[in-house]
């Protein structure tokens, strides 16, 4: 073959250029279509993270607002009243109030016949915190003749659960699980109430501390006798009433019920027919002196006259 052949035969060196840049604008275009590939997958998939998290968020706080805020049962203007004082274990014979709530006096000193005149039921109001050293020291002192009372319907005992030192428990808030406990106890077994109250201040924890767990919080109160364990424990572990305890407390710091202008200043707050006590906590002596007195000006305060003889 000749050179002229060869020359004829070979492509001219601009066609050559031309086939490499195609090329090139070709494999350019494939590389610029396998990121756009990469990067749509990366957008699609950051918007299925964005769009779950969302559902997520929505979905628990949705769930927070509707749930409801629950009223504890066998509540009056905050106050639980106690109905029994079984199961405490408590087993004094002191403390025994007479007519017009007086101490029972000593058998050869004559009792007033209580079918002629009959005194009303001392009121007596304990608001109480938990967590509060001087709510356990005031109910271990004071428990046996409040039983006592109880029992002879001379006086008529309430709690106020409160939760003034919520943060006073590294962060469990403690103080406020307590009073929903209480409240749960009230609400589905309010027989051991009190014994449940005595309970936890008996074995109340330190300040500071993170306190008894929930699951701990149900085992003291069927360990005081619930009669409905699983209801009790559920409503206790998950708090039912942690709404109504934070409320209960913003109202007792506006002002107690049936006092004029008193107000929740600490715990615990114990009020005799609305007057407050300020004595010594640990003394029941000096409590109930002073409850002998509230009662009897009660008494004689709200006792008919005897009527003037017809001459």
């Amino acid at each position: 073959m000749s050179s002229d052949d060869e020359s004829q035969s070979a492509p001219p060196t601009s066609d050559r250029r031309g086939a490499v840049r195609e090329k090139a604008i070709q494999v350019q275009a494939k590389q610029s279509r396998a990121r756009l590939i990469r990067t749509s997958a990366i957008a699609v998939a950051v918007a299925a993270i964005v769009a779950v998290t969302a559902i997520v968020v929505t979905m628990t706080v949705g769930s927070a607002a509707s749930k409801p805020l629950l009223d504890p049962a066998n509540v009056t203007d905050d106050g639980i009243v106690v109905t029994s004082v079984d199961g405490t274990g408590i087993a004094d014979s002191t403390g025994d109030m007479g007519e017009a709530g007086q101490t029972a006096a000593p058998s050869e000193t004559p009792v007033p016949d209580a079918s002629a005149t009959k005194a009303p039921a001392v009121d007596i109001r304990v608001y109480v915190d938990y967590l509060s050293p001087g709510s356990r020291e005031f109910q271990l002192a004071n428990a046996p003749q409040l039983s006592a009372w109880v029992t002879q319907g001379a006086a008529q005992l309430s709690y106020y659960p409160v939760a003034m030192l919520t943060s006073k428990s590294n962060g469990t808030k403690y103080s406020l699980r307590a009073s929903s406990a209480a409240a749960c106890v009230a609400t589905h077994s309010p027989d051991i109430f009190f014994a449940f109250t005595h309970a936890l201040l008996e074995q109340q924890p330190d300040v500071d501390t993170e306190g008894l767990a929930d699951t701990e919080l149900a085992d003291l109160a069927i360990a005081s006798g619930a009669s409905s364990p699983k209801v009790v424990r559920a409503c206790i572990e998950e708090e039912d009433f942690a709404g109504w305890a934070k409320s209960a407390t913003d109202r007792a710091l506006a002002g107690i019920p049936g006092t004029d202008d008193v107000t929740l200043t600490g715990t615990p707050m114990i009020l005799v027919n609305g007057t407050p006590y300020v004595g010594a906590l640990d003394d029941p002596a000096e409590f109930s002196q002073f409850v002998l007195t509230i009662a009897s000006d009660s008494y004689y305060k709200t006792a008919s006259p005897t009527p003037t003889p017809t001459p």
